[in-house]
């Protein structure tokens, strides 16, 4: 990524004269803009197609500044601030929120890591969305829900984080405060990933449990949602490299049933106080030439314990596939095409859009339970 960076006085003006030296500091200005045309069937209750403007299949559109100040001795005071956007309407990506995306200060040693405080991501986001999934944690329902229910959650606000590596052992933990005065668990989250590096192979785990407040939809104030996944990566060749893993999530917060659905989906008529799922995913990254970049992905979810749209609970079966050309014009700027396919049954065919009661005009009942999708899009950077 090109960047646009601007180096900037340690002082005002005013009292350049009187100082005799002053620490090395510098801010970059960056940011991605990314946009497309898709298609795609039973987009809509009743069967109905849909054809419109929307986000990437991969990443959201933000924009961002982050600095750094050069303490001495190999340390350095650093801060981000990430906004999200969406780019076919303006709006945030997150309504009354500037920088929803991440907001914290902290400080950095070439020796000992980073330790950050403020909005940030989730270390699960980070190590999946940068290294293991193969669609980075996409966009589109059809790329990425087995992440749908639990993505509200993979940014933490209130954090303290700690990023650091050693002799190819990465370690990424954070804790994010409650801030609820007289209840320090309800509201908090912690996580921690480790990600060993060796030659042309990666592997990862995470772990990562947040107390959900009733005021977040839980069923009971404080309620947790496990997260865990144990993932891979290999590098074959110098233009193929293969990925794997498995994600596991325990929902005792009843947020995953709704969480999961896509729009225009029946109404679900409760939740499961202790919902299941364990998601299967394969993928590879093939440079099949120097500016097109093939991205091939395939996921297969099993949910035990999830709701029903009569209010039972049972198990259910979702696998989806996708494949995404990217091709280079130059190293800021893309244009891509992507296609997809989803189909679910059991208890994820209330996660499809559903068929409308004539007598109420309420959309109540299950409908055609698979989308098929196509996109176009282009992507730039600075």
């Amino acid at each position: 990524m090109k960047e646009v960076a601007m180096s900037i006085a340690a002082g005002a003006l005013c009292t350049v004269a009187a100082s005799p030296a002053f620490a090395q500091s510098s801010v970059t200005l960056y940011g991605l803009i990314d946009t497309a045309i898709r298609y795609q069937t039973n987009a809509a209750p009743d069967g109905k197609d849909l054809i419109g403007m929307t986000v990437g299949p991969e990443t959201h559109s933000r924009w961002g500044l982050r600095g750094s100040e050069d303490l001495g001795g190999g340390v350095s005071a650093i801060f981000r601030l990430e906004n999200g956007f969406e780019v076919n309407t303006g709006q945030l990506h997150q309504a009354n929120t500037l920088f929803s995306r991440q907001a914290y200060v902290g400080l950095s040693s070439d020796k000992w890591g980073a330790l950050t405080f403020g909005n940030q991501y989730a270390p699960m986001y980070d190590t999946m969305g940068d290294i293991f999934d193969p669609m980075t944690v996409g966009d589109y329902w059809q790329d990425s829900w087995a992440w749908n229910g639990i993505g509200n959650f993979l940014t933490i606000p209130n954090a303290v984080k700690y990023k650091g590596s050693y002799r190819g052992l990465s370690v990424d933990a954070a804790y994010g405060f409650s801030n609820k005065p007289g209840s320090v668990g309800n509201g908090s989250t912690y996580a921690v990933e480790l990600t060993y590096a060796q030659g042309p192979a990666m592997l990862g785990a995470g772990f990562q449990q947040t107390s959900v407040l009733s005021s977040q939809g839980a069923l009971v104030n404080g309620a947790k949602i496990n997260m865990l996944h144990v993932s891979a990566a290999y590098q074959i060749t110098p233009t193929v490299r293969l990925l794997a893993g498995w994600l596991h999530q325990q929902d005792r917060s009843g947020t995953l049933d709704s969480g999961m659905q896509q729009a225009g989906a029946p109404a679900l008529p409760g939740a499961s106080p202790n919902r299941i799922d364990d998601t299967y995913y394969l993928g590879a990254n093939w440079q099949a030439t120097n500016p097109l970049l093939l991205t091939f992905a395939a996921y297969y979810g099993h949910a035990r314990n999830a709701e029903r749209l009569d209010g039972s609970l049972g198990s259910g079966i979702n696998y989806s596939a996708t494949v995404l050309a990217e091709y280079s014009l130059t190293k800021r700027t893309e244009i891509y095409g992507t296609a997809d396919f989803a189909r679910g049954n059991g208890a994820f065919s209330a996660d499809y859009p559903g068929v409308t009661n004539r007598a109420t005009g309420a959309v109540d009942s299950v409908g055609r339970t698979n989308n098929v999708g196509a996109a176009i899009g282009m992507r730039t950077t600075f």
